[in-house]
């Protein structure tokens, strides 16, 4: 069927629809790797395959033989270099479905609780800390890579291994499945150019994680006391208390059947504000 008659070219329903599927990739594909590195590497391909058409276009055989092979290799670079928006975009597609949803379970109220009372303490002596929730992701690597645990999460526990004269005060704990599983885990750095250098090398790590895995990340600066939090490779600094329940509560999958339980925060944590 035909809706829009352009003289020689024919333009119908099909038409449209393919060229919505196609623009809506096009979009998703530019949030994808917008403020990353790959935006320089595409603009640079979009230039060698625009001088690989003029070439061919005026029969210069020897530079385009050149160029198509490396066009050839480039396929490779580009998945060695996408690695990690790849694995990120693989992620995103295998754990964010509604059947993933369905089992997930997310933590409890009692520890999202223990976890901002600690980060309350830990904000207030200016004790940097580094704590990972595994959501969809088993971060089996980086629990391999740090000092296994297997303990319930309470408050005192946490401020403990953050405190500077304990030996698993650098690095990350991660909780899965509501326990400690690891502390003194080191996350991978992120790349990401557009990151502010007011950031150290904490906040660059809790990014990096949340770049390519399913994970909800808690910082505490070590120079201010300030709270953030990295989620889906953001990061949102200069968090209150309340403000950090309220994002924990919705990342990590909590539910309650009374408004009041999202909305009202302890007296003592209104105090501490």
């Amino acid at each position: 069927m035909e809706i829009l008659p352009l003289g020689f070219l024919e333009f119908g329903l099909k038409d449209l629809v393919e060229t919505l599927i196609i623009a809506m990739v096009i979009v998703l594909l530019y949030r994808w790797i917008r403020g990353s590195f790959a935006v320089p590497v595409v603009i640079g391909l979009v230039i060698v395959f625009g001088v690989n058409a003029a070439v061919s276009m005026f029969g210069l055989t020897t530079i385009n033989f050149v160029l198509r092979r490396l066009l050839d290799v480039g396929i490779i670079a580009v998945i060695i270099l996408f690695q990690p928006e790849i694995r990120k975009l693989l992620y995103n597609i295998g754990h964010k479905t509604s059947l993933y949803k369905f089992f997930d379970r997310g933590g409890s109220f009692s520890v999202i609780d223990e976890v901002v009372d600690a980060v309350k303490a830990l904000s207030r002596t200016k004790t940097g800390a580094l704590i990972v929730f595994s959501k969809g992701s088993t971060l089996n690597d980086l629990v391999d890579l740090g000092v296994s645990l297997d303990s319930t999460v309470s408050s005192e526990l946490l401020v403990t291994i953050f405190n500077k004269n304990t030996p698993l005060h650098d690095g990350a704990v991660i909780i899965r499945d509501n326990r400690i599983v690891a502390a003194s885990a080191y996350l991978p750095i992120s790349q990401n150019p557009n990151i502010s250098s007011v950031f150290g090398t904490r906040h660059r790590a809790a990014l990096g994680i949340s770049e390519v895995n399913d994970v909800l990340v808690l910082v505490v600066s070590e120079e201010t006391g300030r709270i953030s939090i990295a989620h889906n490779g953001l990061l949102t600094s200069g968090m209150t208390i309340q403000k950090l329940r309220y994002e924990m509560q919705k990342h990590l999958g909590e539910e309650s059947g009374k408004e009041t339980d999202l909305v009202s925060f302890r007296q003592s944590e209104l105090e501490s504000n």
